[in-house]
């Protein structure tokens, strides 16, 4: 049964104090391997780049690196959460993206740097299956859909992380990234001491390999988030770059990225009465129509009111996009089948990301950097119009 609105947002809230401090150090997941990992490297881009006299081409394929990396992990994450468990994958997941985060500095060689992307995608991978399957499975136990929008937002407490303090340092010290990388595998190692009890569920886990990728009656769902995956990763790569080539001041770049992960964290109390109500294809195609407005707000205009409407636009919704298709996975399937159909997802999404920053950055490099606002504008459109279409109905 879908609960009411009331119902939706207020269990989890009403539940003891262990269960919600749970939910939120299960979120420094997202932090670490999403927050972190993935979308630190967009500040960072801008003095890798004049420091390693990058192209946008060579910067955009370090995010693909990184996303083929991500598509490989999706992979694993099945087998390993079939034979282990999603505790045990979400606590080696964990572990590796500290060491790739720390890996990152050892050296400025593109190869070096490219094995280390790599590793971080397959790292934040593990996370992000393991850490949808224990949020789903505490989600269902508490009737409420907030132990999921809370678990993937907490990428934004790791975006807003990044966006206070490396814009500064980065100034301060243009050509020491490398420490810049290695507080970031500090932070990530924190926070993998801080959510390992946290990553449990309620019940016996399902380690049998019952359960089977059901794709069937979500392939419109599952071509949406193939769009978005192409789509949103681009503005979260290339938005420092496209600032910085319009001369924009550092405490601006700062200030938008804070704002884009603070619009992340506030996303589950605006969307768990929505995702708890409306029918899962709506909510996903509210989502990525706001992204694609959002995305298009940047390039009407480079005033910093619109830039700030902008980005807090598109955090309050581009992490909930993953919430919403789990929640709309975790509706139309078994619970066995949750942890496989999720692994075949995040592969669909790997795939969509992989291409995705590589084609926007080729693209830019023979237009301008504003360009891979385009793309993702379009993109997310295309998703919204293919989400409109798809309405999955529950297993029997």
């Amino acid at each position: 049964m879908i609960p009411t609105p009331a119902e939706a947002t207020g269990p989890l809230l009403r539940q003891a104090p262990a269960r919600r401090w749970a939910a939120a150090r299960l979120a420094l997941g997202t932090a670490s391997a999403l927050g972190i990992s993935r979308f630190a490297y967009g500040l960072l881009l801008p003095a890798m780049r004049t420091d390693l006299h990058w192209s946008l081409a060579q910067a955009g394929a370090l995010t693909t690196a990184n996303s083929l990396g991500y598509l490989l992990g999706a992979l694993l994450a099945g087998v390993l959460g079939r034979r282990w468990g999603p505790t045990a994958t979400f606590h080696l997941g964990m572990m590796l993206t500290a060491l790739a985060l720390a890996a990152t500095a050892v050296s400025g060689a593109y190869l070096a740097l490219l094995t280390a992307r790599t590793a971080a995608g397959v790292a934040g991978a593990l996370v992000f299956v393991a850490g949808g399957v224990i949020a789903s499975r505490n989600a269902a136990a508490a009737r409420s859909p907030a132990p999921i929008t809370i678990y993937f937002s907490g990428a934004g407490l790791g975006i807003a992380v990044c966006g206070a303090s490396l814009p500064p340092l980065m100034t301060r010290a243009p050509h020491d990234w490398p420490s810049a990388w290695i507080g970031l595998a500090a932070f990530a190692f924190l926070a993998t001491a801080a959510s390992w009890t946290a990553a449990r569920v309620d019940e016996p886990e399902l380690r049998s390999a019952t359960g089977r990728p059901r794709m069937g009656r979500l392939w419109r769902t599952a071509l949406a988030y193939l769009l978005f995956a192409g789509g949103y990763i681009a503005y979260v790569t290339f938005l420092s770059a496209t600032l910085a080539q319009d001369h924009a001041p550092v405490w601006l770049i700062s200030t938008l990225w804070t704002l884009l992960g603070i619009g992340a964290m506030a996303a589950p109390r605006l969307w768990n009465p929505l995702i708890g109500a409306w029918p899962p294809a709506r909510v996903l195609t509210t989502l990525l129509a706001l992204l694609g407005g959002a995305s298009a707000l940047a390039l009407v205009s480079t005033s910093y009111a619109v830039l700030a409407i902008s980005v807090l636009a598109y955090g309050g919704t581009f992490m909930t996009v993953p919430a919403a298709v789990t929640a709309t996975i975790r509706g139309a399937t078994r619970p066995e089948d949750w942890a496989p159909t999720l692994s075949a997802f995040t592969t669909v999404f790997a795939a969509g990301q992989a291409v995705g920053p590589w084609a926007a950055g080729a693209i830019a490099d023979h237009t301008s950097a504003g360009a891979t606002l385009v793309w993702t504008a379009a993109l997310c459109a295309s998703a919204a119009v293919v989400a409109a279409t798809g309405r999955p109905k529950p297993p029997r």
